[in-house]
């Protein structure tokens, strides 16, 4: 019987190209979570600092959508497994927004230190994304006039800042881009319930001040 379930698993493995976390990963957020998901670019075999899309000068090499477009971004597990059982390799990209987190994103060193001094305040983060380069913190879904009211309050915002909301998207781990690989920094707890975020406003106002007071409002990335 256990000869049975280890083949079982080996083919399992080599029908989702040795990669069934993805597929997983893409299953639990589209359903469990109800966070719109879609296959990205993976990156160029030939070279993973480029990407698999037309464009020879892409910033985000192998961490944005192309076919389909973020439009097509579900939470329907059929289509879901469709995808990832013929991409087994693709990055999960997630359409932020809507129904699904925004969040801010800052440059790995300043997010660092920065989430070193918010945890010293004592200040509740929910879960955060990490890549080589940079790292996003999942907030609650706001709206662009939300944003810009936040923005325009405030004396000085540091230009390393980017803002993912409607219309906007990230690769959730456990994708590998042409930047390396995406990992939990700050890992949601475990369970089926969707996972706790702040408000954006919170968010901002809290790692501008520690950007600010750390003094690493680090140049755009």
């Amino acid at each position: 019987m256990r000869e049975i379930l280890g083949r079982r698993r080996r083919l399992l493995s080599r029908r989702n190209g040795g990669k069934p976390a993805l597929l997983g990963a893409a299953l639990t957020f589209a359903t469990e979570w109800q966070w719109p998901v879609l296959p990205g670019v993976a990156p160029d075999p030939q070279g993973r600092a480029r990407c698999a899309c037309p464009d020879p000068e892409c910033t985000v090499p192998g961490a944005h959508p192309f076919d389909p477009g973020l439009l097509a971004a579900t939470t329907d597990a059929r289509m879901v497994r469709w995808w990832w059982t013929n991409r087994p390799s693709a990055p999960v990209i997630l359409a932020t927004g809507g129904r699904a987190p925004c969040a801010v994103s800052l440059p790995a060193l300043a997010a660092s230190r920065a989430l070193a001094l918010l945890d010293r305040r004592g200040m509740r983060l929910g879960p955060v994304l990490a890549s080589p380069t940079r790292w996003a913190l999942l907030v609650k879904p706001y709206s662009m006039e939300q944003l810009g009211e936040l923005l325009y309050a405030k004396d000085f915002v540091p230009g390393s800042l980017r803002f993912h909301g409607e219309g906007g998207y990230l690769a959730l781990p456990p994708s590998e881009t042409g930047q390396g690989a995406v990992r939990w920094e700050r890992a949601p707890l475990p369970g089926s319930a969707a996972p706790w975020v702040p408000d954006v406003e919170a968010v901002v106002d809290a790692v501008v001040d520690a950007l600010t007071r750390t003094g690493v409002s680090a140049p755009e990335m």
